[in-house]
C-alpha cells in the first residue's frame, strides 16, 4: 500500500509527465507547421521592403517576378544574407514561396546548348573589353571594331538571345572577346558564350551575384567582383578557378564596380549596401568605408589598399531604444576606375556618406597613384551629403541630422583628349549634372552643366560615353506616383539624352522622350543605364524597355527596339524583356549585345541577353 506522500508524489508525477507530454505534442504541431511566409515577411521584411511615401525598391511587385531560389540565396548567401540570418531554412523557403507564388524546383534548369567545341581556343578579333572598351572607361567603339555604320542600325535585327536560368536580374555589361561573350548574373553564374550563335561554351557558379563586366587580360584570364565583396581570376578559355579573395569581410560589402587591369594590376573598388540596412531601425549604422584594393593580378595577393573614409567608424551616439550610431562611414565605389598611364594615376568617383561626422572625399572624384594607392588630389563637388534609407522612414531613427540629397557618383569617371592636347576628367553625378575636371591642376572644375533635376535615382545614375569632342549623357530622373499598388513609377516624369562639347560644356542637342509618356504598367521613360557610341550613332535603353539608337549628329532616333516581351532561347530557357538599366550595350564585329531585365528596385524584371546584328 502506498503511503500518502508516495500517492501525492506519484500523482505529481504523472501531472508532469503528462504536462511534460503535451508541450512536447504541441511543440511537434508546431514545428510540423509549415512556416507561415507571408507573416514572416511582414515582420521581417516589409518595414523596408513596402516603403509607402517613396518609390518602391523591391517591394512585393518586383519580388514576384523574381524566381523563389533567388530569394532563397539571397537570403541564404547573397546580398540578403544579414537579413536572412535570422530565418531558420525553412523559413526562407516559405518567405521565397510566398513572394514568388512559385514552388522551388518549378523553374526550369539551363539547358543543355553546349558549344561543338567547348574547349575552342579564343582568337583575335574586334572587342569590347571591361566596363568601358577602354582604360579611360570611354564607352565609345572605335569604327575599326564596331564595324556597325549609322546606316547600317536601322537594319539591325535579333540574331538570338540567352536565358539567365532562375534569375530575376539583367545587369551585367556584356564583354565581347575572341569570338566570345562573357556575362555576368544575378544569381552567380558567368558565362562564356559564342559571340555568333549563343551556345555556352562554360559556366561558373560564383559565391554571389555578378553584375561587374568581365575583364579579360592578354593571358586569356577573366576577372571580376561579385555582391559577397570577393575578386575572382578565371582561365578565360575553360572557366577554371585561378584564385579568389576577399576584399572586405564587411557583412554587406559588394563589388558594383568593374575591376580595372593594367600592367600585372587589377584595381577592384568597392561598395556596399549598408545606407539600406539601415532602413532598420534596430540596425546599429554604420561602419562601412569604401575602398580601391590593389591586386597581383597572377596571384590576387594584396598590394595596397586606399580607403575613401580614412578614419575607422565609431560610437558617435546611442538612440533612446538604445541603438548605437556608428561614424564617420560611406564613400562606396559603385564604378569602374579610369586608367591615366601618362600621369599614372587611377579616377574613381565615390558615394555618400552613411552617417555623421561628414567627411572629405565622399561625393568626389579622387586621383590614385597607380604604385602606392596614395591620393595625390581629390575634388568633393559637394560637402556633408550624408544620407542612408532610413531618411525615408517615419521616425527616421537612422537618418544623419541635415540628411544629404544622396548625389553619388555612380558613372564611371571618363580620361579624355581634347582636340589641342588637353585632358580632361568628365565626372557625371545623380545631381543631374556633368563635370569637367582639369587633372593638371588637382580637378579644378573646368565647366559643369546642369542636364537633370537629379535625386536617390535621379540624374546621371550609370554613365555618358565620349568622343574626343562630345559627350553623350542619359538622364535618369525617375518621378513617382500613386497607383492602384501604392506609389510606382510616374509614367510621364523622366528620361532624355543631351549631347554635350567636352572643351566647352555647351549642350548641342537634346533627345527627350513623347509627352505621352510610356504606356506599359509601372513603366517609367527613364533613362538610367549606361550610354554606349559609336561613330555616328549613340545607344541608350530606357527603364520602359526601349532600347534605341540616336544619330549622334542630332540626336534624331535611328531604331528603336522594344524589349518588352517574351523570347525565345538558344539554352531553353523562358526568358523575358524588361527595364534597361545599370550596364549598357556592348558593340563589336557588327554586332551589339545588351541585357534586358534590371529589375532592381521599381524596374520591370526579365531576365535575358540580347543578339543584334545586321542580316
Amino acid at each position: 500500500m502506498m503511503t500518502k506522500t508516495a500517492k501525492l508524489t506519484a500523482n505529481f508525477c504523472c501531472q508532469a509527465f503528462l504536462a511534460a507530454s503535451l508541450l512536447l505534442s504541441n511543440a511537434l504541431c508546431v514545428q510540423a507547421a509549415p512556416p507561415n511566409g507571408q507573416a514572416l515577411y511582414q515582420s521581417h521584411c516589409a518595414r523596408c521592403h513596402e516603403m509607402t511615401d517613396t518609390p518602391p525598391f523591391m517591394n512585393q511587385h518586383v519580388l514576384k517576378s523574381m524566381a523563389p531560389e533567388n530569394i532563397v540565396t539571397a537570403l541564404t548567401s547573397g546580398q540578403m544574407r544579414s537579413q536572412g540570418a535570422g530565418l531558420k531554412p525553412a523559413e526562407r523557403v516559405a518567405v521565397a514561396e510566398f513572394l514568388t507564388g512559385q514552388r522551388i524546383g518549378q523553374f526550369p534548369p539551363a539547358g543543355a546548348n553546349r558549344c561543338a567545341d567547348p574547349a575552342a581556343k579564343l582568337f583575335g578579333g574586334p572587342s569590347w573589353n571591361g566596363w568601358g572598351v577602354d582604360l579611360s572607361n570611354s564607352r565609345f567603339q572605335p569604327a575599326d571594331a564596331s564595324r556597325l555604320s549609322a546606316e547600317q542600325v536601322p537594319k539591325l535585327k535579333l540574331k538570338w538571345a540567352f536565358g539567365f536560368p532562375a534569375a530575376f536580374s539583367a545587369y551585367a555589361q556584356p564583354v565581347v572577346a575572341g569570338g566570345r561573350v562573357f556575362i555576368g548574373s544575378a544569381a552567380g553564374l558567368v558565362y562564356s558564350l559564342d559571340a555568333a550563335t549563343g551556345c555556352t561554351y562554360w559556366s561558373f557558379q560564383a559565391d554571389g551575384g555578378v553584375r561587374t563586366a568581365i575583364t579579360i587580360g592578354p593571358d586569356n584570364i577573366a576577372y571580376f567582383g561579385d555582391l559577397r565583396g570577393e575578386a575572382y581570376a578565371l582561365d578565360a578559355t575553360t572557366g577554371k578557378l585561378l584564385w579568389k579573395k576577399l576584399l572586405d569581410p564587411h557583412p554587406v560589402a559588394r563589388i558594383t564596380g568593374s575591376p580595372k587591369l593594367f600592367q600585372g594590376r587589377l584595381y577592384v573598388p568597392v561598395s556596399s549596401r549598408e545606407e539600406w540596412a539601415a532602413a532598420d531601425p534596430a540596425y546599429q549604422c554604420c561602419t562601412f568605408r569604401g575602398s580601391v584594393v590593389a591586386l597581383d593580378a597572377k596571384t590576387g595577393k594584396e598590394l595596397w589598399r586606399t580607403y575613401t573614409v580614412k578614419e575607422r567608424a565609431h560610437v558617435v551616439e546611442t538612440t533612446k531604444e538604445g541603438v548605437q550610431i556608428f561614424g564617420p562611414s560611406g564613400g562606396a565605389i559603385w564604378s569602374s576606375p579610369a586608367i591615366d598611364p601618362k600621369r599614372k594615376v587611377l579616377y574613381v568617383g565615390t558615394g555618400d556618406g552613411y552617417t555623421k561626422p561628414s567627411t572629405p572625399l565622399t561625393d568626389a572624384i579622387l586621383a590614385l597613384d597607380l604604385a602606392t594607392g596614395k591620393i595625390t588630389w581629390a575634388r568633393q563637388v559637394l560637402p556633408q551629403d550624408d544620407w542612408n534609407s532610413s531618411c525615408f522612414q517615419p521616425g527616421n531613427k537612422n537618418c544623419p541630422k541635415d540628411a544629404g540629397p544622396d548625389h553619388d557618383f555612380g558613372s564611371s569617371p571618363i580620361l579624355r583628349t581634347l582636340p589641342d592636347g588637353r585632358n580632361v576628367v568628365l565626372a557625371a553625378q545623380k545631381s543631374g549634372v556633368i563635370y569637367a575636371l582639369d587633372p593638371d591642376a588637382k580637378g579644378k572644375i573646368l565647366w559643369q552643366t546642369r542636364l537633370g533635376k537629379g535625386g536617390v535615382l535621379g540624374g546621371i545614375q550609370w554613365g555618358p560615353a565620349a568622343d574626343n569632342q562630345t559627350a553623350y549623357v542619359a538622364i535618369s530622373d525617375v518621378g513617382a506616383a500613386a497607383g492602384p499598388e501604392g506609389i510606382q513609377p510616374d509614367p510621364k516624369v523622366g528620361g532624355g539624352l543631351f549631347a554635350i562639347q567636352i572643351g566647352t560644356g555647351k549642350k548641342l542637342w537634346s533627345a527627350l522622350p513623347s509627352e505621352e509618356g510610356c504606356h506599359t504598367p509601372r513603366c517609367s521613360p527613364g533613362q538610367s543605364a549606361a550610354v554606349t557610341a559609336t561613330p555616328g550613332v549613340v545607344f541608350s535603353g530606357s527603364l520602359d524597355g526601349h532600347f534605341r539608337a540616336y544619330s549622334s549628329q542630332d540626336g534624331r532616333v535611328l531604331w528603336d527596339y522594344d524589349t518588352l516581351r517574351e523570347f525565345p532561347t538558344v539554352n531553353q530557357v523562358p526568358a523575358k524583356g524588361g527595364a534597361l538599366d545599370g550596364a549598357g550595350p556592348a558593340v563589336a564585329g557588327g554586332m551589339v549585345f545588351v541585357n534586358s531585365g534590371y529589375g532592381h528596385n521599381y524596374e520591370i524584371p526579365g531576365n535575358v541577353l540580347l543578339a543584334f546584328g545586321v542580316e
